[in-house]
C-alpha cells in the first residue's frame, strides 16, 4: 500500500491548487516544496487574472485572498534611451469584477493557497528537494526520493517550475532550446500606498497599473520590462531571451534592470523608494511549441513545469493557466485513484480536459507568437526610435515655419522602410 494517494512536487499555484482538489476529494496528499515556505522560490511580475480562481474558491474565500491592487490601467511603452511613447488604457469593462485581475506578491499569495490546501487536509513539508522519482519494474512512477526518504504514492504531480529537475525522468523531456526561454530579474520597491496611487494616476489605493516596456528596457534585444503596482510597493523588472543575453556583446540582464531604473520615465516612479526584494527566475516563452508530454504512467505535469506560459508582447499570462491546470490535475488524479488506474490511460483525461479548456485553446491560438516576437527585432530597436522621431516632429516647436505633418513624418517612416512596416504588420496579424 502506498504512503499517500498523491504526492505533489512544488507549492506554487499549480501545486497547491492540485493538492487542494485532491484533499477536497478526501485523498491523502503530500506536497513537497524545496523552499523554506510556499512562494520562497517563486518570482512573478506579478499579476493574476481571477477568472480561474473563481472556479476553485467561493467569493467569500476570495475576499480573504492577499491580492495587492486591482489592475485598472494597462500601459504599453515604446522606449528609446531618450524618450518614451506610452499608451495608457482604462475602461469600465476592464474594471468589472468578472474581468478582474490583481497584482500579487508570490510569498503571501502562495502561502495563502497552501494554507487553504492544508485546511482541506493536505500535508506540506518544506526545505526538502525531491531528488528523483521512484519507478516500478514497468517504469511506472510510484513515488519520490527526497533526502534519505523514499515516499510512495498512487500518482505524482510535478509542479516544480520552469527549470524542472524531474520532467526528463518523468516524461523523457529534454531541456527546451535557449531561444524559447527567458531570464527575468525583479526588484520590489517599498513606498507609501498614497504615493504609488498618485504616481500612477490611480483612482484609489485599491487600484493600480500594469506597465510593459519594449525597446531600451532590454537595450534593443528580445524581451521587455515590466512594472506592477502593489499596495505598498512597486514590482519592477526585465525579462530577456536567454539566447540574446548569452551573446557576449549583450548588456547583462542585471545591468538592463539598473538602466531601466534610471530611465527618465521610470526613475520618478521609484524615487525615494526602498528596495526590499531582489529575485531572478527562468521564464518559458515558447508556449505549446516547447510543451512536454503532460502525463505518463503514474505522473502528471502542470504549470510552468509544463511550459504553460504565454507572452504576447502586450500581455503576459501564466498564473491563471497554472491555477486552472492545477485544478484539473487534482480532480483527474482523484478520479484515476478512485478508478484504480493511474497509468497513462487513466490519467489522459487530464490532457483532454486541458485541450477543451481556455488553457490549451489559448496556447494553440498563439503558437506562432513566440517565433514572431523572437524575430521582431525592429520592435526592440527601430520602432521606439521611430516613435520618438515622429512625436518630436509633431510636438517640438522651435519657431521654424510649420510643415505639413505628412512631410514631417514620411522621412522618418522611410528610414525604417515602408515595406518593413507592412511586413511586420502582416506578421503580427498572422501570429495574433
Amino acid at each position: 500500500m502506498a504512503d499517500f494517494d498523491a504526492i505533489v512536487v512544488g507549492a506554487g499555484l499549480a501545486g497547491s491548487v492540485a493538492a487542494l482538489e485532491l484533499a477536497r476529494a478526501e485523498k491523502s496528499v503530500l506536497v513537497i516544496e524545496r523552499g523554506n515556505f510556499a512562494g520562497a522560490k517563486n518570482m512573478t511580475g506579478g499579476r493574476i487574472y481571477v477568472h480561474s480562481l473563481r472556479k476553485v474558491f467561493s467569493d467569500e474565500e476570495l475576499a480573504e485572498a492577499p491580492f495587492e491592487r486591482k489592475i485598472t490601467h494597462e500601459r504599453i511603452s515604446l522606449m528609446a534611451p531618450d524618450s518614451n511613447l506610452t499608451i495608457d488604457f482604462t475602461s469600465d469593462e476592464l474594471g468589472r469584477d468578472e474581468h478582474a485581475s490583481y497584482s500579487v506578491l508570490h510569498a503571501p499569495f502562495d502561502q495563502w493557497l497552501a494554507e487553504k490546501a492544508e485546511e482541506a487536509g493536505a500535508e506540506f513539508i518544506y526545505g526538502i528537494p525531491v531528488e528523483g522519482l521512484m519507478k516500478d519494474e514497468s517504469g511506472k512512477v510510484i513515488g519520490v526520493s527526497a533526502g534519505e526518504d523514499e515516499i510512495t504514492a498512487e500518482v505524482v504531480i510535478l509542479a516544480d517550475g520552469a527549470n524542472s529537475l524531474l520532467a526528463k525522468e518523468a516524461v523523457f523531456y529534454e531541456k527546451p532550446p535557449a531561444n524559447q526561454m527567458a531570464v527575468g530579474v525583479k526588484e520590489v520597491f517599498e513606498l507609501p500606498a498614497a504615493t504609488i496611487t498618485d504616481r500612477v494616476l490611480a483612482a484609489s489605493d485599491d487600484e493600480g497599473a500594469a506597465w510593459l516596456f519594449a525597446g531600451d528596457a532590454t537595450h534593443g534585444v528580445f524581451g521587455g520590462g515590466f512594472m506592477y503596482t502593489n499596495r505598498d510597493s512597486i514590482s519592477l523588472g526585465v525579462v530577456a531571451g536567454i539566447d540574446a543575453v548569452a551573446n557576449g556583446d549583450c548588456v547583462p540582464v542585471y545591468q538592463m534592470l539598473e538602466d531601466l531604473k534610471q530611465h527618465p520615465s521610470v526613475a520618478p516612479l521609484i524615487k525615494g523608494a526602498k528596495v526590499v526584494e531582489h529575485s531572478g527566475h527562468m521564464v518559458p516563452e515558447g508556449g505549446v511549441n516547447i510543451m512536454p508530454p503532460l502525463v505518463n504512467d503514474g505522473v502528471m505535469l502542470a504549470g510552468d513545469c509544463a511550459m504553460m506560459c504565454l507572452n504576447l508582447g502586450y500581455m503576459v499570462r501564466g498564473m491563471d493557466y497554472a491555477v486552472a491546470a492545477g485544478q484539473m490535475a487534482g480532480k483527474n488524479a482523484a478520479r484515476a485513484i478512485d478508478a484504480q488506474d493511474t497509468s497513462i490511460n487513466g490519467l489522459v483525461h487530464y490532457v483532454e480536459d486541458l485541450e477543451n479548456s481556455f488553457v490549451m485553446k489559448d496556447l494553440h491560438q498563439y503558437k506562432n507568437e513566440p517565433a514572431f516576437l523572437e524575430s521582431f527585432d525592429r520592435m526592440f530597436n527601430a520602432y521606439p526610435a521611430l516613435a520618438r522621431d515622429v512625436m518630436n516632429s509633431m510636438f517640438v516647436v522651435d519657431g521654424s515655419p510649420a510643415a505639413p505633418i505628412k512631410k514631417k513624418v514620411l522621412p522618418k517612416v522611410k528610414q525604417v522602410g515602408l515595406l518593413n512596416i507592412v511586413k511586420d504588420a502582416r506578421g503580427a496579424m498572422k501570429a495574433l
